[in-house]
C-alpha cells in the first residue's frame, strides 16, 4: 500500500500525544513535513480502529477543536466520553479552552 509508511509516521505521533491532551490533524501533517496533508491524517486515523495496537485517534481534532472524526468511533458520542474521561470539556461537540489542551508535536517531539 502506497501510503502505509506515512499512515505508520501519524500513527507513531499520535500515540505520543500525553493523556489529557489533543493535537489537530494538520498539527501532525506539519510534524511530518507535509503541511497539506491533513485530510490524509484523517484517512490514516479512521483505518487505526482496525489495527491491534491501540491509537489514542480520539485526540486529534480539526484546527478549531471540533470533533470532526466523531463518526469513526461506533457512535457519535465515543469520541466525547473519551475525551471527557481525561478531563477535557466538550461543548456541541467543540473542546472548551482548546489551546490550553492543545499539544504541539513540532514543539514536543525531537
Amino acid at each position: 500500500m502506497k501510503n502505509e509508511g506515512f499512515f505508520e509516521r501519524v500513527y507513531e505521533v499520535t500515540k505520543q500525544i500525553p493523556f489529557g491532551r489533543v493535537t489537530s490533524y494538520g498539527a501532525i501533517a506539519n510534524y511530518l513535513s507535509t503541511g497539506k496533508s491533513a485530510r490524509m491524517v484523517g484517512w490514516a486515523l479512521n483505518n487505526s480502529h482496525h489495527l491491534r495496537d491501540f491509537i489514542p485517534a480520539h485526540r486529534v481534532v480539526n484546527r478549531n477543536g471540533v470533533l470532526t472524526g466523531k463518526h469513526h468511533f461506533g457512535n457519535t458520542n465515543t469520541m466525547k466520553q473519551l475525551l471527557e474521561n481525561e478531563g477535557i470539556r466538550i461543548v456541541d461537540d467543540r473542546i472548551v479552552d482548546f489551546e490550553d489542551h492543545f499539544w504541539d508535536p513540532v514543539r514536543e517531539l525531537p
